[in-house]
């Protein structure tokens, strides 16, 4: 069951901008790569929705970058000036596309790790099971579940949640483990999330970018996580963990837990990746995207980008792999 919201926030997108063209007219069409830097900067420019949040004077942007163009650069090189200007925006939700290389500002290399998959396999999960895109088993001596969902691009199936929460129904509590979750398919985290609830809950609000002015924004729309009831739900203590490197759907997915008193997120901030992205075509042919829309608390707060702060922080210690602070710290939460 697909959430209404997500739908909602495609079809807001599409209503917005509408679905680029594949093929630019005759007329647009250009090499030159004067016409493919004004181009981007105004879509940009038009579409971007995190200009004022992040101070960003995107004039003073263009003035630096413009001084690099030149009528006889390589593609090599207009591609450089370009990702360079598309980078300020610091968003991995904002690339560049061409035949010979992808702009991306990989945001997760500001921060250090908060997860080694070694220290879960050799002192708490010894002998895992695998059901679809999830690695799951029992720790603490059986009393809590521990699942790794390591990134949001792996398929969510009914049938695969219904295994896992059916195995682990009579434990404590339940830990769902999403650090160093870069992201993927949105629509896997309501087939998640809506498995912890047994009530329709309102979650998060949206609101996508409309106008010239870079404050220009739809009024806020409502996001609501269903009741689930085609079958099994996990209404017991749930601890998320997650860190920097918890970004685009692991963002979305741990600002909603907010709305749930028994869901608790425990780790390091996410890395944000909070606006949906919308794209098109340079008139030389190569493509880019923006994010155009903001995620908001039940409070109007907008905080998803920079990232979402955990309601416990716990560091990890690179210097004793034989303990995970973070899963510790969980685990303590789950017991109390």
């Amino acid at each position: 069951m697909k959430s209404l919201f997500y739908i909602f926030i495609f079809s807001s997108v599409i209503s917005h901008y509408g679905c680029e063209k594949v093929l630019l007219e005759k007329d647009l069409a250009s090499s030159n790569p004067l016409d493919n830097f004004e181009y981007l900067w105004r879509e940009a420019d038009k579409k971007y929705s995190y200009f004022d949040l992040k101070a960003i004077d995107w004039n003073v942007i263009k003035e630096k970058y413009r001084d690099s163009i030149s009528d006889d650069m390589s593609e090599e090189q207009l591609f450089d000036v370009l990702s360079g200007m598309l980078k300020e925006l610091r968003d991995d939700h904002v690339n560049l596309f061409s035949p010979f290389n992808t702009s991306v500002y990989n945001a997760s290399l500001n921060y250090p790790k908060s997860y080694n998959a070694r220290t879960i396999d050799e002192h708490y999960l010894l002998d895992a099971s695998y059901t679809g895109g999830f690695k799951h088993g029992f720790i603490d001596s059986g009393r809590i579940a521990y699942i790794r969902y390591s990134s949001f691009t792996s398929q969510v199936t009914e049938q695969d949640l219904n295994i896992i929460l059916s195995r682990y129904s009579d434990t404590k509590g339940l830990i769902l483990d999403i650090r160093e979750n870069g992201g993927g398919d949105i629509f896997n985290i309501p087939l998640i999330l809506e498995r912890f609830t047994l009530e329709r809950t309102l979650s998060a609000y949206t609101i996508t970018r409309n106008g010239e002015s870079h404050s220009d924004f739809t009024e806020p729309s409502p996001f609501y996580l269903n009741q689930y009831d085609d079958g099994v739900v996990y209404d017991k203590s749930v601890v998320v963990l997650c860190d920097r490197g918890s970004y685009s759907a692991s963002t979305f997915f741990s600002l909603l837990t907010k709305a749930f008193d028994h869901i608790k997120l425990i780790g390091d901030t996410t890395g944000g990746g909070g606006g949906l992205p919308n794209g098109g075509q340079l008139p030389n042919g190569w493509t880019y995207r923006f994010s155009v829309t903001q995620l908001l608390d039940l409070n109007y707060e907008n905080y998803a980008e920079s990232g979402v702060p955990p309601d416990e922080a716990v560091q990890f210690n690179w210097n004793d792999l034989s303990h995970d602070e973070i899963l510790d710290k969980a685990i303590i939460e789950l017991n109390l």
